[in-house]
């Protein structure tokens, strides 16, 4: 396959993924966070600023201050003593405003005012003492208004925390139970692209072992029959045989290209005669026919002779007879670019096994003939990368005729042509 990102990189990218799982991790507390302090404001504001702990009973005292005083003056039994030191008493409690907490409010709510009882109860006099009464007793019941509706504010602000509480908790498992689903989802998406990376990786090695094998067997032909060849002819012919089928092993089993080898298929087309490509495969059994003059195009030699072996292969292994390759040049009728026929006279297929013998790990007519299925799945896929396709079609007296055909290839800058051995 083809090298990825250093080392260096992929921890780098590691690194960063685990922080931005790590704050999204974090994200439901913070906003929990947030949305507490936010809604829990008013709660706070009303018990802070309505004077925690507050009570009306400073006020009932001074209630009862005057009130003890005013009946002290009514009562000729009580000795001007103890009326003086009810009176101080009074005067002491209305005189000191900053026990009454809350008094700018409660004063809000009436006409009365602490320090019209306190000037009523300086004056010492009956008159005096019944206006700090009348005075006390309105003040005493203004506090007890503020009172009750402070209660009131209370429990509208704790009822508020409540729900308050209720809907950062509802928030924070939405948010959590979003996040959960989405790292499942990420966790899945990311089991699927490794199973998809495998699934490629083993695609492209069963590829890659499939193309080896006639290379292969080809080099372990020539070695068996240099070691018994006499003529320095045979030898030379045999080790160019050798020489052929290592070039082809080394270039069918790049470990670093076998991505742009077999699966996303990179071309490295240059202008070739494709009768220098077809010639090799003239046989006993195989004949090709080709043009008398060139027939030039950019192709990938290297993809373009595994198309070739794949359907010759394919063609014998279906057949007893003879096999024909036919190339036809561009402009020939039907056609924009050259063609290749490979032609056998075997049983044929029918129109459900036509469609699938492209699908890889497909085989011929009843899956009889061994094999793993990849050269046609293989070829089509060369030769849409070509800018072609590959046909079946049925030939007149018998047989099927596989048709390659070529277009523009998908790759980058052409080299210059050159002459290749047979």
């Amino acid at each position: 396959m083809t090298a990825g990102p250093d080392h260096s990189e992929r921890l780098q990218a590691r690194r960063q993924r685990l922080w931005r799982e790590l704050l999204l991790g974090l994200l439901p507390a913070l906003l929990t966070v947030v949305l507490l302090i936010l809604v829990t404001r008013p709660a706070y504001d009303a018990l802070t600023r309505g004077g925690t702990g507050w009570t009306p009973h400073v006020y009932q005292g001074l209630v009862q201050d005057v009130l003890q005083y005013r009946v002290a003056r009514l009562d000729p039994a009580v000795s001007p003593a103890r009326r003086r030191l009810l009176r101080e008493i009074a005067l002491s409690s209305a005189g000191n405003p900053r026990q009454f907490v809350l008094l700018r409010e409660v004063e809000a709510l009436g006409p009365a005012r602490l320090d019209r009882v306190a000037r009523a109860l300086a004056q010492d006099t009956d008159a005096g003492a019944a206006q700090a009464v009348t005075e006390s007793l309105a003040l005493g019941s203004a506090a007890a208004e503020y009172s009750r509706t402070l209660g009131e504010r209370y429990v509208r602000a704790l009822t508020s925390l409540r729900w308050a509480l209720v809907l950062a908790a509802l928030f924070s498992g939405v948010v959590s139970m979003l996040l959960t689903t989405r790292a499942l989802l990420l966790w899945r998406a990311e089991r699927r692209a490794a199973e998809a990376r495998e699934r490629r990786l083993q695609e492209a090695l069963s590829l890659a072992s499939h193309e080896l094998r006639r290379p292969l067997q080809a080099l372990m032909l020539a070695s068996d029959l240099l070691r018994g060849a006499q003529a320095p002819e045979q030898r030379q012919r045999l080790l160019g045989m050798i020489e052929d089928s290592a070039a082809q092993l080394a270039s069918r089993a790049d470990l670093t290209r076998l991505n742009d080898l077999y699966l996303d298929v990179v071309l490295r087309p240059e202008p070739v005669d494709l009768r220098e490509l077809a010639a090799p495969f003239a046989s006993a059994r195989v004949q090709v026919r080709a043009p008398a003059e060139p027939v030039v195009w950019a192709v990938d030699p290297a993809r373009t002779r595994q198309m070739l072996e794949n359907l010759v292969e394919n063609a014998l292994k279906y057949t007893g007879g003879p096999v024909e390759i036919t190339l036809e040049p561009p402009g020939s009728p039907g056609t924009q670019g050259p063609r290749l026929q490979v032609r056998d006279h075997g049983p044929g297929m029918n129109a459900e096994q036509r469609a699938r013998v492209f699908v890889p790990y497909e085989r011929g007519p009843q899956g009889l003939k061994p094999g793993q299925g990849l050269g046609l799945a293989l070829v089509r896929r060369y030769a849409r990368a070509h800018g072609g396709d590959i046909h079946i079609t049925h030939a007149p007296d018998g047989g099927l005729i596989m048709t390659l055909s070529f277009g523009t290839p998908s790759a980058g800058p052409i080299a210059p042509p050159r002459r290749r051995a047979t």
